[in-house]
């Protein structure tokens, strides 16, 4: 904590104003790679602008637009939160299908093949694990680089080992980290802002989440500010019920990084902490807050970048969710951890089969011997 402390007391030198504000950027990149800021912005589209707009006003383009239409900024109006929800959501994803499918084509006609439509995937997971009010030129950025680093340079769709969308997203947080994690990008609202419920749980301990306005039912529908496609648990589980039953995704990854979320927290439950309230916080919360939901229904089932192996299904999802409980509750510079674990599962996805392949190899070698 000296170290945090440290860098709290000389950030005023290189703000604004600052006698060193000419190094701000020196000093950002050093203070990001260690830590992550303890609170954030975090205005989502929809019900929590629309609640937030009647406090603090309503201006810009989407204003402008939902006026011109006489929608309104009614809270209480699904049609209007839905609405103004789509002004956040239309813009980046055209600028995703765009950019990233710029690439595509161009990748395509260098190898002189189809198009691919496993595009479609990603441009639409990536954009909705976006901020909302993240610039236009980040989003293409970040799914140009996702496409060509994270999929493209291995031979394309199929042959990729990360997940296109979660390298666009992890480029962006580690290039952008005060953006991408804090200070105004997630803020639609004017002088609207809060801390997570993960930096609050780090801080203070989940039992103070209600205090800050955040029950575990409102984490659970989804009445609480995130990433666009983060903040619904239950629109989650509802795809996830989906890609299930249409058998695109497989039940052995999903049960592996349950039981590896759940084991994993209970144990730290059992062990506690004098000093790390997060080591008490219950699995059903990991369940619902931050990315865990999003990232087990659509981003743990990515086919292409997992474990092909059954057996190696149900490791490289319990690794993945031993993971992102270890970096939520140890690692104090990160509050979430759903995107690092599932990236660190996807490198490691081809060892996790190679050695399962080679398990098996022996065990018949022994049983025909």
């Amino acid at each position: 904590m000296g170290v945090r402390n440290f860098f709290d007391r000389i950030e005023p030198n290189f703000t604004p104003g600052g006698k060193y504000e000419r190094f701000f950027t020196l000093y950002e990149m050093v203070e990001s790679f260690l830590y992550t800021p303890k609170t954030v912005t975090a205005a989502a589209p929809g019900l929590q602008v629309n609640t937030a707009i009647e406090a603090f006003g309503a201006s810009g383009w989407r204003a402008s637009i939902i006026d011109f239409f006489g929608i309104g900024f009614n809270a209480a109006n699904p049609l209007a939160n839905m609405m103004h929800g789509l002004l956040y959501f239309i813009p980046i994803y055209l600028t995703t299908l765009v950019a990233g499918g710029l690439w595509e084509v161009v990748f395509a006609t260098i190898r002189r093949h189809e198009v691919n439509e496993g595009f479609l995937v990603t441009s639409m997971l990536y954009a909705l694990i976006m901020p909302p009010d993240v610039p236009l030129w980040q989003v293409a950025l970040g799914i140009s680089f996702g496409v060509v680093i994270g999929k493209e340079v291995f031979g394309g769709t199929g042959k990729n080992f990360l997940n296109p969308a979660l390298t666009g997203r992890a480029f962006l947080y580690f290039a952008y980290p005060a953006q991408m994690s804090g200070d105004t990008i997630w803020t639609p609202v004017d002088g609207f802002s809060g801390a997570t419920a993960l930096a609050v749980s780090a801080s203070d301990g989940y039992q103070q989440l209600a205090a800050n306005g955040m029950t575990w039912m409102d984490s659970f529908f989804g009445t609480v500010q995130g990433s666009i496609g983060e903040t619904s648990t239950l629109a989650c589980l509802i795809g996830l019920a989906f890609l299930l039953l249409t058998k695109i995704a497989n039940w052995r990854l999903v049960v592996g990084c349950l039981g590896g979320m759940i084991g994993f927290s209970l144990l730290l439950n059992l062990i506690g902490s004098d000093t790390n309230p997060m080591f008490a916080m219950p699995w059903y919360w990991h369940l619902v807050v931050g990315g865990y939901a999003f990232g087990l229904s659509f981003m743990v089932t990515e086919p292409v970048s997992a474990s092909h192996t059954n057996m190696g299904r149900y490791i490289y999802g319990a690794l993945i969710g031993v993971m992102v409980v270890m970096i939520r509750v140890i690692n104090p510079a990160f509050p979430e951890g759903m995107m690092r674990a599932i990236l660190f599962g996807n490198v490691f996805a081809p060892l996790i089969d190679h050695f399962v392949v080679q398990a098996n190899i022996k065990r018949r070698a022994k049983r025909y011997a």
